[in-house]
């Protein structure tokens, strides 16, 4: 077997059971707050596309993905970044969500012989750092703590690790943290970029899920600065959390078109081509915006609910968008464990999604709670939280 697959860690929720297993939860439903999988329902027209071309089950999809599905997400990235221009033909490419896009554009991107590094926030999506150890490099962790807005300090990273550096991560609206990258921020990481020679990948699946203002992307930023080949910039999005479509795999990669035209041909051999069916439903998805500011509206009620029910009880702090609180505590693994225990709600302890570091573990005394429940289930944590707290 592949010998880097001993540098993989047990994944969150692997170490969640392992927590939980001599613990016995309070005799009530189980409510879980600790995966980020929306429990808003689907859209219907979306189900109705799938079910109008079920036809195409009997068809092999394409690596490249239909000319209609580019052409939609080019559409919908104009809109949404207000881009100057975008090919649907050469700087966009559909993917199997976000996860399997991450996953196969490292492998593809890394050159294994130069031993890089992949710089990611800590904590951080686990693919980033198993992508990473599977591909050969090194992850090189930034700590993203409440002294740094949980952005991460990019000015505390040396000039040594830029210079091997072959990709730096960062996601906005970020996972857990829900922290937000501004317009000075992204300029200052493509500086780096053009200093360094180093792709930047932004993970901005969370970036339809805001409160007040939509938050920037890579791609716009680009376009405010006349990058419009998006030189070593490259973005991934997705359906599941922005349309509740998590079990329909569907996202995107999109930006320097010198970099897409290997990966395409890496997933012509990977096989990963998202069916056919699901290119056609994803064109409806794309194209409507009603259905994405209706679900926002039901997490800016949860968050509300939450802040106005136990704002005196727990130190919730808003996040800048997206549908996580990452709460502090004081001991992250007992939290969850009294929460499982007294009330029988789930949550992540922050430490399974961060790495130990010179500097300490970021994730070490907070824990992730995902409001993805509907507005009853979340009605029933707080009547929960407030009876033990």
């Amino acid at each position: 077997m592949n010998s880097s697959l001993s540098l993989l860690h047990p994944y969150p929720f692997e170490k969640l059971n392992q927590l939980f297993q001599d613990v016995q939860p309070a005799a009530m439903p189980l409510i879980p707050l600790s995966i980020g999988e929306p429990k808003h329902p689907a859209p219907e027209f979306v189900k109705q596309a799938i079910i109008d071309n079920f036809k195409h089950l009997s068809t092999y999809p394409n690596s490249k993905g239909l000319p209609e599905l580019r052409q939609s997400i080019a559409h919908w990235l104009t809109r949404r970044f207000k881009l100057n221009t975008i090919s649907a033909e050469s700087q966009i490419l559909p993917v199997s969500g976000t996860r399997e896009g991450i996953f196969s554009f490292v492998q593809a991107l890394i050159n294994r012989d130069e031993n890089p590094y992949v710089v990611m926030p800590n904590p951080f999506y686990q693919i980033y750092e198993g992508a990473t150890l599977l591909a050969g490099a090194t992850p090189y962790f930034i700590n993203c703590t409440e002294e740094n807005g949980y952005l991460g300090d990019f000015d505390a990273v040396p000039a040594e690790v830029w210079q091997k550096t072959a990709l730096l991560f960062v996601c906005t609206p970020g996972n857990p943290t829900g922290a937000v990258l501004s317009k000075e921020q992204f300029k200052k990481l493509i500086a780096l970029s053009d200093q360094y020679n180093f792709v930047i990948a932004s993970d901005e699946c969370y970036s339809e899920l805001w409160f007040d203002e939509a938050p920037v992307g890579l791609l716009e930023v680009c376009a405010e600065i006349g990058r419009d080949n998006y030189k070593n910039c490259i973005v991934f999005h997705s359906l599941s959390k922005r349309s509740n479509l998590p079990g329909m795999r569907s996202g995107f990669v999109a930006g320097d078109a010198n970099l897409l035209q290997p990966y395409l041909k890496f997933r012509t051999y990977h096989g990963a081509a998202l069916p056919v069916q699901h290119q056609l439903a994803s064109i409806a998805a794309w194209d409507d915006e009603q259905h994405v500011e209706e679900n926002r509206q039901l997490y800016r009620a949860k968050f509300e609910l939450f802040q106005n029910e136990l704002g005196h009880l727990l130190p919730l702090q808003k996040p800048d968008a997206g549908f996580y609180y990452w709460l502090k505590v004081d001991n992250d693994e007992h939290f969850a464990k009294m929460l499982m225990e007294k009330a029988h709600i789930k949550v992540l302890p922050g430490r399974y999604l961060s790495r130990d570091t010179a500097q300490g573990n970021p994730g070490e005394n907070h824990v992730r709670m995902a409001l993805v429940a509907d507005i009853a289930q979340c009605e029933q944590v707080i009547q929960r939280l407030k009876a033990i707290l």
